[in-house]
Order: C-alpha cells, then sequence, then structure tokens
C-alpha cells in the first residue's frame, strides 16, 4: 500500500519533471532521537526523486549512517562535505553541521538532541538566507528536548517568523484543503486574550496573498471560523464573534478579500462546507488541526506562509512511541517537499507575470504551460 502511495505521487510529479530547474531543498534533520532520519532516508533512497531536486541535508553524516542501519535501506548513498557550496546536483549530500558522535537515545526527549536540532536548524537558516538553497524542509523536533537546550521559540513558525521577519502564517494543506491558523502554540486559555480585530484582518489578508502568489488562485475564498461553540450563538456563549472577528471579516471585504463567516467549527467540517472555501482560518491550534488530520492524516504538509522565503515540513511530529522500529510512513516528507517546489515555480511565476503587466503570461520556456501539482497529488 506505501509502494502504490509513493508511486502515485512520484507518477503525478515526473509528468512536469522536464519543466524544472534544478532546485536545491535544505532538509534539516530535525530530533535525532525520532522517526525524521528515518522518513528522509526512506523518501531519498528512491532515485526518481533525484530527478526533481537536490537535496541538501544539514545535520551530521554519522548519524544517518546510523539510522540507514535500522531501515531497509542499506543501499542508501549520499555524499557529504562542510560547505554548501560544495554539493553537487542530483545526489544527496549532507552538509556536516557537527564532527563528534554523539549519543543517540531513540524514542527520548534529550538535551542532546535539542542542541543538534538547533544547530542544524541555524545552519539551514543562514544558508537560506545566502541563497545557497532555494526553499528548507524541516524534520519534526521534540518541543521539551528543545526547551532542555534553551531553544526560545514555541516552535518552527516562530522560529523562521523572526529570523525572517515578517507577518506569517501557519498554514496545514492537502491537497484541496488548507487550513490556517490565527494563533499557534499558544495555551487554550490565552487564546481570547490573544485575539483582536487587527491580528484577525492581518492574518486573513497574509492568508489572501499567499494563496494568491503561492497557490496561483486569482480570486481566493476564505472562510474564517469563530472562537466559541455556535459561533457565540448571537452572544449567548461569547462576543468574541460580534466585537471582534466578524468586524475583520467586513474590514477584509472592503479591502476586495471574499471572506465569509464566522462560522462554527463543528457545523462547517461536519457539513462539508469546508469544500467551497479555498482556505479556512481557524482561530487557535486544535480547532484547525483536529479537523485536517482527522481528514488527511500522513498526507498533510505544515508550510509557513507570508514570508520571503520558503519553509514546509511533514505533519507528524517525532513519533517516539516508534522510533528506530523501521514503521514509520515518508509520505508526508514526501510531499512536503514536493510542496516546497510547487510554491517555488509558483512565487517565481508570480512576480514574473507581475514584474511586466503587458507580457502577462508570456513566461520563459521552462515555466510555460507548467501546472500546479500540490492538488494533483
Amino acid at each position: 500500500m506505501l509502494k502504490a502511495k509513493c508511486n502515485k505521487q512520484l507518477h503525478n510529479f515526473q509528468t512536469h519533471a522536464s519543466k524544472y530547474k534544478t532546485m536545491k531543498i535544505g532538509i534539516t534533520l530535525g530530533d535525532i532521537n525520532g522517526i525524521g532520519p528515518e522518513v528522509l532516508i526512506k523518501a531519498l533512497s528512491d532515485e526518481r526523486m533525484l530527478k526533481f531536486f537536490t537535496p541538501v541535508i544539514y545535520g551530521s553524516s554519522k548519524m544517518l549512517a546510523y539510522h540507514k542501519n535500522i531501515t531497509d535501506h542499506k543501499n542508501f548513498q549520499f555524499s557529504s562535505s562542510g560547505d554548501v557550496r560544495k554539493v553537487v546536483d542530483h545526489r544527496v549530500n549532507v552538509v556536516n553541521c557537527w564532527e563528534e558522535t554523539n549519543n543517540i537515545t531513540l524514542g527520548k526527549a534529550t538535551e542532546e538532541g535539542g542542541k543538534l536540532a538547533q544547530i542544524a536548524l541555524d545552519r539551514a537558516s543562514e544558508d537560506l538566507k545566502n541563497k545557497h538553497i532555494d526553499a528548507i524542509v524541516t524534520l519534526p523536533i521534540n518541543k521539551a528536548a528543545m526547551q532542555m537546550a534553551k531553544f526560545n521559540y514555541p516552535g518552527h513558525t516562530e522560529y523562521f517568523s523572526e529570523k525572517f521577519s515578517g507577518d506569517s502564517i501557519m498554514m496545514l494543506l492537502s491537497g484541496e484543503l488548507r487550513v490556517a491558523l490565527a494563533t499557534n502554540h499558544l495555551p487554550l486559555k490565552d487564546v481570547a486574550a490573544k485575539l483582536n480585530k487587527e491580528l484577525i484582518d492581518q492574518k486573513i489578508r497574509t492568508l489572501y496573498q499567499s494563496l494568491v502568489m503561492d497557490f496561483g488562485i486569482e480570486k481566493p475564498m476564505i472562510a474564517v471560523l469563530g472562537l466559541n461553540p455556535h459561533a457565540g450563538d448571537d452572544g449567548a456563549i461569547g462576543t468574541e464573534e460580534d466585537k471582534i472577528i466578524r468586524p475583520a471579516i467586513i474590514e477584509a471585504k472592503k479591502k476586495g478579500i471574499l471572506a465569509a463567516g464566522p462560522y462554527p467549527a463543528d457545523g462547517f467540517f461536519g457539513s462539508s462546507t469546508f469544500k467551497k472555501f479555498d482556505a479556512i482560518l481557524a482561530m487557535y491550534h486544535d480547532q484547525g488541526l483536529i479537523p485536517f488530520k482527522a481528514l488527511s492524516f500522513g498526507n498533510g504538509v505544515n508550510y509557513t506562509a507570508g514570508l520571503r522565503i520558503i519553509r514546509t515540513s511533514p505533519d507528524h511530529g517525532t513519533a517516539y512511541d516508534i522510533a528506530g522500529q523501521n514503521l514509520a510512513d515518508e509520505s508526508s516528507l514526501r510531499q512536503a517537499i514536493f510542496t516546497a517546489i510547487d510554491i517555488f515555480k509558483n512565487k517565481k511565476r508570480y512576480a514574473e507575470d507581475h514584474a511586466n503587466p503587458l507580457n502577462k503570461r508570456q513566461r520563459p520556456s521552462d515555466i510555460d504551460g507548467e501546472d500546479e501539482i500540490v492538488s494533483d497529488l
């Protein structure tokens, strides 16, 4: 079954392979005690993947070799270097971010695991900033391990938002389903106090711009969820909908954005109303991610939208409970890679179309006629 899923993803993408200029995608190794290295090896062991891009793995060749030995992919090959400028196209490359041998404690959060994940993340981010790589895909980190290592961010989204200063938004993608969050990794008790009209207005605008620039949707329709049960039930269960969310939607409409709501979250997903929209803005983490993962777990992608850089990741965590057991499914990582390539091309297309409006749709031969691929996978 997993092999059939892999072949379908690759077949859909392979149709367009000749249209793509070789991209360099940085992939951070993530938590060495989780399933990140395993899904990476499984995804890149299929040599067909290397036709589409050049992977640049940030971590350690020693770590990768260790994890290779506990998978079924003993013949997985890679080149290693300490310099991203020495990578070889269409081969798996490892940029060694540290040289020493480290302790691997599969299935456990450790300070060392957190420190190494941050070292790889910092190195890849610096290379992304200096345009040595075109996009970045992050493998999962564990928040407890990162806190032990004094990582000062709730997660990857907040890290990249500060490093590449911009109005970012966390977006989960799976085919035509796109769920974005008004607040990210925030305790539920703090969500209502965090929300205000300005924040929601900014999130709607950022989401709209991403749909246009990153996904090529000319007039996207955005659904906005309420905060309270039954979207407040006309003030009987809360007033945030009337005082904060609805005014932000009205403001967005004045700017020409097709936004609607606020919708009660349960009925919105339960009745399949979500299928009528290009994206959904949820007010908090679990409101958006529980239905998203129920509908698409294993095939989803996390995208940090709104920044000048491209960062995607699988929609799963470190999965300590199956680490080292060769049970992890690499489909979400493969999808994250393909999504990064699609977004890179869409951004390029948008920039070219708007650089000279008179030449709109007259693109170079490597872009002309190219279709978006994410929705086909």
